[in-house]
């Protein structure tokens, strides 16, 4: 069983790390909403993540469709030019930025769990996220990401226990300002 007090605390550790990954600047606007139903993501591919201790597997897939929109967003960010994304560099900077938001998951999961470990980034059909219920995840939260109220995509976080999980996040409360920062669901 995860108890409210560590549901809250991946929830929000999946923020920072979303965040971290995928809206790297300061001056970046970062909305996340909480969505029930991931069955309104109509994007095409998701890549997925894992990180583990003994006690639990936290599985997180970001969704994504290699459009042009994305490819212009994803080059901006990475300081390339929109005619350099390629297929194999789009899905090079998706792999990466996988990577990135994984390594800050994992990173702040070892505060609290010892002998944390996590995967390489896989991609997958968009088709495969539905399975997600098979896995009897104890915790499972799915989210609508803006960035800049320009680039929208979705991620899941499927948190699969072996043992009772109980722990409490330093939570850090952004001020409210005009700024575009964050704020907590």
């Amino acid at each position: 069983m995860i108890s409210p007090t560590a549901c809250n605390g991946f929830d929000y550790l999946l923020k920072q790390a979303l965040m971290g990954a995928l809206a790297p600047n300061s001056e970046d606007t970062f909305n996340l909403d909480v969505v029930e139903d991931i069955s309104v993501a109509k994007d095409k591919k998701i890549v997925i993540l894992t990180t583990a201790s003994y006690l639990f597997r936290v599985i997180a897939m970001i969704y994504f469709t290699p459009d042009a929109h994305s490819r212009s967003f994803l080059a901006l960010m990475n300081n390339l030019p929109p005619t350099g994304m390629t297929d194999t560099v789009y899905y090079d900077v998706m792999a990466e930025r996988g990577n990135i938001f994984c390594g800050i998951l994992n990173r702040e999961l070892a505060k609290y769990f010892p002998h944390m470990g996590m995967s390489t980034p896989n991609f997958m059909e968009r088709q495969c996220a539905r399975y997600i219920e098979k896995l009897e995840a104890g915790h499972v939260r799915h989210v609508k990401v803006t960035i800049n109220s320009d680039w929208c995509f979705y991620a899941s976080l499927c948190v699969c226990d072996h043992a009772d999980l109980d722990f409490t996040v330093d939570i850090v409360v952004e001020e409210d300002s005009n700024t575009g920062e964050l704020e907590m669901f």
